[in-house]
């Protein structure tokens, strides 16, 4: 079978067994989970066989026109390269393990054939987006991806906060795609192709294209909205209202990842213009600071996991804007199994706990004991998420600050130096609010003291399982990567340099030491603080433990800046930023000032304009034939003595105006 057949099959057998998910899961329950695992299973071994048949060299290329347009051709096309192969196996393996996670966690929720399906169909479109190599088939795949995180977002619909979150989601993502629909058309219209390879045959030309700017720009607001980045970025901590699972593939490895790799896959568009990489430099800069403080002050352990999502992915789009693509690809793999790990633990955690509380598990004891699988995996991910040696997420985020570091020498051919400093100084200040936020997430949720922990004492094989399998690239990943995988990054050397690995590791160190210190200190409160909301229902199933902590757990997902743990130590070490970090530093109500109200007001003002203007002048149109028909209604009285007088009166005013008219002639 030719590398092309397998790659061709690699996105189409999760979206078969999302078909077949859909017409059986009601008839045939016994199908339901073998549909949902064992076709993503297969798609992530023939992406792991594309990936050794590519083996980081020459780009697989193939496509047959799909349709005639008249104009610019729209081809199915595939563009297979050391990055495309290499993201498909990290979508595959987090999609397998959240397909088996998912019949542990919702092995008793009735729409979960529904559920597994979108998961399927999800996963396909994140697939058909890293093979694509036809921007308008690329699309396609991006479009299903967000109407798949709506109906997933928005799981537990019986809470108010999935339907917001999944509508909200919906919108902010729907915002910034309208613009990049634009740049797509207005690429392809300077490049005279919507085949990737051609538009960057069509970059590297001496002509060039003729708007590169206003491109560049433009397709940004796609890649900020489908990343949650700043300003676009709010839509992803409300998103934490859907199934642990879901958050997992969201962050880890599909909706989120796509705006970053397709960034990576036509850097050199926006290359083409310094404006656009400084401003996605100064977009990733404001993203990581910003989220690494907000989720130092979130209470919802899903919401710190979300919001660190968030900065991970402004390390992402900083590689991107000093023009490195492999170190950005680099830790989009690394970050892609450590936050899976993170999200699919934390699961667990909130199964064990029967809250989604950092304040509650704080005044708890005996989780770290009840489930020793999350205890120390979640540690291994916490790691690598404050990227300490030896764990993966060191050698991925080092290689950022390195490729930074690079462009601060000097302006480069490919990334002004202005960009390389932003992105440097963010790097490190984010690198000592992530070891801050790590510490503190993993000593509240497992050194908590006090009564025993409501909730589940064992959790099914299914779910325990998936995160030993994840642990493994989170701690070998990284060390490995840039001793065998140098070719499927364009044979760039990945080996962290000696200045950004001290200065890296020590502020993480230093972030780590600080928040220990803080908690040390603020323990002692721990006894005159309020126990925080908790769900009532410990002896449910995981999904409904889960869904009834969203529903009720008011400092979570309701005023999270009310959230009285002053033994909190991010409370200690934000001071008076806390109540504003907490609260995301009230974006959503500068959108709600700025955008929502006008809206509302504007559509207020179009409604009484209908009603009162429009409306009046059709009732008015049609109450003057009703008034002059009630008065004819009126003369017809039926009595002919009538008629005849009205008739002689009549003609005599006739007779009498034809005489004067006459004498008057």
């Amino acid at each position: 079978m030719t590398t092309t057949t397998l790659a061709v099959l690699v996105p189409l057998l999760p979206f078969l067994g999302a078909v077949a998910g859909l017409l059986t899961g009601r008839t045939a329950a016994a199908f339901v989970r073998p549909l949902a695992v064992l076709p993503t299973l297969a798609a992530f071994v023939l992406a792991v066989l594309v990936a050794a048949r590519q083996g980081g060299g020459r780009a697989v290329d193939a496509a047959t026109e799909l349709t005639p347009t008249g104009s610019v051709p729209i081809e199915l096309a595939l563009h297979i390269d050391g990055f495309a192969a290499l993201v498909a196996v990290l979508v595959g393996l987090v999609a397998t393990c959240v397909q088996i996670y998912s019949t542990g966690y919702l092995r008793d929720d009735p729409r979960y054939p529904s559920y597994a399906a979108l998961v399927s169909l999800f996963t396909s479109a994140m697939l058909l987006v890293v093979y694509s190599g036809d921007l308008m088939v690329l699309l396609v795949g991006w479009e299903i991806m967000g109407i798949c995180s709506y109906f997933l977002v928005g799981h537990y619909w019986e809470t108010p906060q999935a339907r917001a979150a999944s509508l909200k989601a919906f919108l902010v993502t729907k915002l910034g795609d309208v613009p990049f629909l634009i740049g797509l058309f207005a690429l392809a219209g300077d490049a005279g192709s919507f085949r990737i390879t051609k538009i960057l045959g069509a970059v590297a030309s001496d002509g060039g294209l003729d708007h590169p700017t206003v491109i560049a720009l433009l397709l940004l607001a796609g890649v900020a909205g489908k990343s949650a980045q700043f300003p676009l970025h709010t839509w992803l901590p409300d998103a934490m209202a859907g199934p642990t699972p879901v958050s997992a593939l969201i962050h880890a490895a599909t909706m989120v990842a796509a705006g970053v790799y397709f960034t990576a896959r036509l850097l050199p568009v926006f290359e083409a213009s310094d404006a656009a990489m400084l401003v996605l430099a100064v977009m990733a800069a404001v993203t990581m600071t910003g989220s690494a403080l907000a989720a130092l002050a979130q209470d919802d352990i899903k919401r710190v996991l979300a919001y660190s999502t968030i900065g991970q992915l402004g390390y992402l789009t900083g590689a991107l804007a000093v023009a490195d693509r492999g170190a950005a690809v680099f830790h989009l793999l690394s970050h892609g199994a450590f936050k899976a790990l993170l999200f699919l633990a934390a699961g667990v955690l909130i199964h064990a706990a029967g809250t989604n509380s950092l304040a509650a598990m704080s005044r708890t004891r005996g989780l770290r004991d009840r489930v020793p699988d999350a205890y120390w995996t979640m540690t291994v991910a916490l790691l690598a998420l404050a990227a300490i040696p030896p764990f993966s997420g060191f050698f991925s985020k080092e290689s950022v600050l390195a490729a930074a570091e690079h462009v601060t020498g000097g302006h480069t051919e490919h990334a002004p130096a202005a960009a390389g400093w932003t992105v440097l100084a963010a790097g490190l200040l984010t690198a000592l609010l992530t070891a801050a936020y790590a510490t503190r997430l993993w000593l509240l949720a497992f050194r908590g003291r006090g009564t025993e922990a409501p909730g589940h004492g064992r959790q099914p094989v299914t779910m325990n399982a998936v995160l030993w399998v994840l642990a493994i690239p989170s701690l070998a990943f990284g060390g490995l990567a840039f001793r065998l995988l140098p070719d499927w990054f364009d044979g760039r050397d990945l080996t962290p340099t000696l200045t950004t690995s001290v200065l890296g590791t020590g502020v993480a160190l230093v972030g780590g030491i600080v928040t220990y210190g803080a908690w040390r200190h603020t323990t002692a409160l721990t006894a005159r603080v309020p126990l925080g909301a908790v769900a009532a229902h410990p002896e449910g199933d995981a999904g409904a433990v889960e869904a009834e902590a969203i529903a009720s757990h008011a400092p979570a997902y309701g005023d999270i800046a009310r959230a009285p743990d002053p033994a909190d130590p991010g409370r200690l070490l934000l001071g008076p930023l806390h109540r504003h970090a907490a609260a995301g530093f009230h974006l959503d109500a500068v959108y709600a000032a700025l955008l929502v109200r006008p809206v509302l007001a504007g559509a207020s003002l179009v409604r009484f304009l209908d009603r009162e203007v429009v409306d009046a002048y059709v009732r008015g149109a049609g109450a003057l034939p009703r008034v002059l028909g009630a008065a004819v209604r009126r003369a017809q009285t039926g009595n002919v003595q009538t008629y005849v007088s009205a008739l002689l009166a009549g003609t005599v005013v006739l007779a009498v105006a034809a005489v004067l008219v006459a004498t008057g002639a």
